[in-house]
């Protein structure tokens, strides 16, 4: 069972960012140092993603390794030892969503690429250099 009170819960998850996380942040300042303009959160495409190149039609997410399963994907929340059916089906559910984001933009022409935070942390560059292959 959970060691925390329901408030105290609520104020844990209200605590976790939707937008401008800091492996989102690092990615930005890299393309903005490298010319490359963007707009961020954009809201008129599915899954709202977290970077636009407009002109390109590339559509870049940031991925967090926890909610969307990292290393799980066959069986998401088996890291969890509390509560873990809700958090499987709520895992499994978000790695299906990237699914269908990814199918809907790719059928509107648009290039979908998702790094992992851990990814842009590590591999900045590595994560640049990827991008820069579609350029």
């Amino acid at each position: 069972m959970d060691n925390l009170t329901q408030e105290q819960r609520q104020y844990n998850m209200s605590r976790i960012r939707a937008t401008d996380t800091k492996p989102e942040v690092l990615l930005r300042k890299a393309l903005w140092k490298k010319g490359l303009r963007y707009r961020k959160n954009y809201k008129t495409l599915p899954g709202k993603p977290d970077i636009v190149l407009p002109r390109q039609k590339i559509a870049i997410f940031v991925d967090g390794d926890f909610w969307h399963a990292r290393g799980h994907q066959d069986n998401p929340g088996e890291q969890i030892t509390s509560n873990q059916d809700y958090w499987q089906k709520k895992l499994a559910r978000n790695v299906e969503r990237d699914k269908e984001v990814n199918d809907e933009l790719t059928e509107a022409g648009w290039l979908v690429l998702r790094f992992w935070e851990s990814d842009i942390k590590n591999d900045l560059t590595g994560c640049l250099r990827k991008l820069e292959e579609y350029l």
